[in-house]
């Protein structure tokens, strides 16, 4: 295997297995190539079978990219032998492996946050939207810092985390008894199973003989202990992260897990990789400055060869629809000068909120735009309502798909009857489904409740059998009926959002009627031939569009120009952060939003800032300053740069005569 093209680092991050590695791998240095390398020198050169290491990383999209140079590397060795995964993957195989260890039954649900919600509802009662956010938010905190229910109580300490840890207990009993995790159990009760079986800890241990973690700043304190437990005390493995892009402690990431890494393995070898490949000086120059002024774990400071690269521009604009217009304006003139492509833009901002009117002149100006971190379609409420019917039509053994179809709308099966359905099925090894025609189990409950389930289930196959045979159209107009959706929406909302929440529905049936048309599916066809829940997913890859997106979804991710927007006090840093003196965090967040820009970086901030129907005064971000001046190019408000003459209203002016200019030749 030819490693000539790396960089005497990344050669020595690969080739090192005397013990425990840290590879501290700076924004755009290569990380990616050196753990797909680093798996192929230990099956190659190593005698490592590869179903021995595990490559883990945190997002599907990471561990993909990850599997693909892997197989370009290896090529003839099958995809599946690759231990190439998310965490969340890798806990979901060690639970089905071990699930009887634990008291579940293989082939347990796994509920996402929707689901979750809707059972912390109804633990909670009379509780709002928000508060249940901040409930799931609290819960979510503990197990991923592996507190119990239990150890949960004495450390509530204001209502919100008193409320909810009234409700984790039961939320942890309802769980068990539907034979279901969430999200966080998936590494949570790993955790727990190695702690109380040490023979199922040292089979994993000997299976998995090699780790590779990528973005370790962003492992949590349940994460970590899944780690150790893994690498036993061989400590065979590869540990990849950047303490400069850790952003994601407001979701339980811990930096901490970097600091203790030399104190826990005296024998830790650490690798610097500097070099950067993504950006030109001035970017890198703009970021090291900015990331020095906080207290730095390991030292660390980028260099590149990619030349000194064009001034960073640093606009001040009136208000925040000046500085849409502004930067939508500029972003045009920027791609007609130098004939690029929309996909080699991105906006990028702190907050979501700040997309709005961002969208709006993108729309305006027709330029076709991507938005990050936005709601799918498939993921609003009411479509996972039907859809969760529809999935249970085809399989009846999709637990959480009953729950949802058997209380959504309410008829008459409360959390009781479910619970003791639960509770049946995981004794018997059934689906909820299969569970509820059972004799054994009609003796455990009162007539009523059994009544009631009885009907969900008759009424079920009724239409499992029309779904095979009979037109899709008339099923889904019978099946919306009978439920009486719409009326269910009207009785949980106000009319308007109601309205809004029915038309969603009716597009996605009529979506389903086309569809069963043009290619003559019966429903069942449909559903088992399509996966409903990525039919408007694109591949973002494909899409020549301007990328939208808060800089904690950009993470990851490079662009040829890229315009941060809203580079002011009280946006960035947030205003939240500054009040709990969590600085640190934002200006990393900040680095992370600089080190996106290959080529050019264009910032922005408003001079004032709408919020509700008042206008608020504005001071440009500490950040911006902290940059360095020399590289900086102002334009706008006080700071302008003298030299540049073309600023204000009269470089908005030039950029739209330029504009309708290219417009009027383009024909």
């Amino acid at each position: 295997m030819s490693i000539a093209h790396l960089n005497p680092q990344q050669r020595e991050a690969i080739h090192y297995l005397d013990g425990p590695l840290l590879v501290l791998a700076g924004a755009g240095s290569g990380k990616t190539r050196v753990i797909t390398q680093k798996v192929a020198y230990l099956v190659q050169d190593c005698g490592f079978a590869p179903h021995h290491i595990a490559a883990i990383t945190f997002t599907n999209k990471a561990a993909q990219e990850m599997r693909e140079r892997v197989a370009k590397l290896l090529p003839g060795t099958p995809a599946e032998e690759f231990q190439i995964s998310t965490f969340h993957s890798l806990g979901v195989r060690i639970l089905r492996e071990e699930a009887k260890a634990l008291g579940y039954k293989p082939r347990f649900s796994i509920f996402d946050a929707a689901d979750c919600a809707g059972i912390l509802g109804d633990l909670a009662q009379n509780i709002d939207k928000a508060a249940l956010r901040r409930l799931q938010a609290i819960i979510s905190n503990w197990k991923n810092s592996f507190i119990s229910p239990e150890a949960a109580r004495p450390l509530a300490s204001d209502e919100h985390e008193k409320k909810a840890a009234q409700v984790y207990l039961s939320y942890a009993a309802t769980l068990k008894a539907y034979q279901a995790v969430d999200f966080d159990d998936l590494i949570r009760l790993p955790v727990e199973l190695f702690e109380a079986h040490p023979d199922i800890a040292e089979k994993w241990q000997n299976r998995l003989r090699y780790l590779l973690v990528d973005e370790y700043q962003d492992t949590n304190a349940c994460q970590y202990r899944l780690l150790k437990q893994l690498t036993g005390l061989r400590a065979q493995f590869t540990a990849v992260g950047d303490d400069d892009q850790a952003i994601y402690a407001w979701r339980g990431a811990d930096i901490e897990n970097l600091r203790r890494l030399p104190d826990e393995f005296p024998q830790l070898k650490i690798i610097k990789l500097e070099q950067n490949y993504r950006s030109t000086v001035r970017i890198l120059k703009a970021a090291n400055n900015v990331i020095a002024h906080n207290e730095k774990l390991f030292d660390k400071r980028l260099w590149s060869e990619l030349g000194y690269g064009d001034p960073i521009t640093v606009s001040a604009c009136q208000d925040n629809e000046a500085e849409a217009m502004h930067v939508v304006m500029k972003l045009q003139a920027h791609k007609f000068e130098h004939r690029g492509k929309c996909s080699d833009y991105a906006i990028l901002y702190r907050s979501n909120h700040q997309a709005r009117v961002l969208e709006t002149q993108l729309r305006e100006q027709r330029i076709p735009y991507l938005l990050s971190g936005g709601q799918s379609f498939f993921d609003k409420a009411e479509i996972k309502d039907i859809t969760a019917y529809l999935r249970l039509l085809v399989n009846e053994d999709d637990d959480p798909a009953f729950i949802r179809a058997a209380t959504t709308p309410r008829r008459g099966i409360g959390a009781t009857t479910l619970q003791a359905l639960g509770t049946y099925a995981g004794e018997r090894h059934l689906s909820l489904f299969a569970a509820l025609f059972e004799q054994g189990f009609a003796q455990r409950l009162q007539p009523r409740q059994l009544e009631a389930l009885l009907e969900f289930g008759h009424f079920i196959v009724r239409i499992q059998s029309r779904a095979g045979r009979e037109p899709a159209p008339q099923v889904l107009s019978d099946l919306l009926q009978a439920i009486n959706y719409e009326r269910h929406l009207y009785d949980q909302e106000e009319g308007r959002v109601a309205e809004a929440r029915w038309a969603n529905v009716l597009e996605l049936v009529d979506w389903l009627n086309h569809k069963a048309e043009e290619e003559h599916k019966t429903l069942i066809e449909l559903t088992q031939t399509i996966a409903l829940m990525n039919l408007l997913d694109k591949n973002a890859g494909d899409i020549d569009a301007v990328q939208l997106s808060t800089l904690h979804a950009a993470k990851g991710l490079e662009f040829r120009h890229v315009f941060l927007a809203g580079v002011e006090e009280g946006l960035l840093p947030h205003r939240e952060s500054v009040d709990s003196g969590k600085v640190d965090e934002e200006r990393r967040l900040m680095y992370v939003g600089i080190t996106r820009a290959q080529r050019s970086l264009h910032l922005s901030y408003c001079e004032r800032r709408k919020q509700a129907r008042e206008f608020i005064p504005c001071q440009p971000s500490r950040f911006i300053a902290e940059m360095g001046q020399e590289d900086l190019r102002f334009s706008g408000g006080k700071h302008a740069s003298t030299p540049d003459k073309a600023t204000g209203n009269a470089r908005l002016e030039a950029m739209k005569a330029m504009l309708a200019k290219a417009a009027s030749t383009d024909v």
